[in-house]
């Protein structure tokens, strides 16, 4: 990443601890504001998530940065028989833990408290390992991408989303206005947090999307990399394996 961007400028914590007090905080807004904010998108953007995982038929899948759990929870679907949520936000997993006993899934779907870069699995866990608007918050990108690639199956399926940069006109000037100015305004509007929505903005802007994370995925070990761009370009699904 070309630039280390943190959630509170001020702050001397590290940006793994800023991290986790920032989705602390905001955790009781959160998915009413990703709703708004993507414009109901980023439930479009899992289900095709779901749907290509679902003809890989895997038995276990560990969804990282799980925050309040949607992916895990809509990941039902591809049959798997145990389904792993980890987050480093303790509140964010009390909201997921929420929908997950309302939705009598707790047989299936286990939250769990953990550090993406330092995961508490054995050597080759899960058939897949998914991360949703996770990756540009690790503090360490390459190390915890190295922990999905150590915890993965052989022969598994690694699938990340995250926002990525529109290049081409009008999209381009359109989303560096809305995620600029618009979306940090809607988020203080609504959220206790008036630092946040600006540090996930400009954590998206400086994140290395496209060719520069299919390399980085590469280097790491994974085969068959490939990225998806999705909806002109506001967002990527990158699909690898081990």
């Amino acid at each position: 990443m070309s630039k280390k961007v943190t959630p509170y400028k001020e702050s001397e914590l590290g940006k793994k601890e800023q991290v986790k007090q920032m989705f602390d905080t905001i955790s009781g807004n959160y998915d009413g504001l990703n709703r708004v904010i993507s414009f109901g998108t980023d439930v479009k953007w899992r289900k095709r998530i779901v749907a290509f995982l679902k003809d890989k038929s895997p038995n276990s899948i560990l969804d990282i940065a799980t925050g309040t759990g949607d992916l895990a929870i809509a990941m039902i679907k591809t049959g798997a028989e145990k389904i792993v949520g980890l987050d480093l936000s303790p509140g964010m997993l009390e909201v997921g833990k929420k929908k997950v006993s309302n939705k009598n899934l707790q047989s299936t779907i286990e939250m769990v408290v953990g550090d993406s870069e330092n995961l508490p699995f054995e050597e080759n866990s899960f058939d897949a390992i998914t991360v949703a608007f996770g990756v540009r918050n690790f503090e360490n990108l390459e190390k915890g991408l190295e922990e999905i690639y150590r915890v993965l199956k052989p022969g598994g399926h690694f699938v990340v989303l995250e926002t990525s940069v529109p290049t081409k006109t009008p999209f381009k000037q359109g989303y560096k206005i809305y995620t600029k100015h618009i979306m940090p305004t809607i988020g203080k509007l609504f959220s206790k947090d008036r630092s946040a929505y600006t540090y996930l903005s400009e954590s998206a802007s400086v994140f290395p999307h496209g060719e520069a994370f299919n390399n980085i995925l590469k280097k790491i070990g994974f085969i068959g990399v490939e990225n998806k761009p999705q909806t002109m370009g506001v967002a990527s699904i990158y699909v690898a394996s081990k």
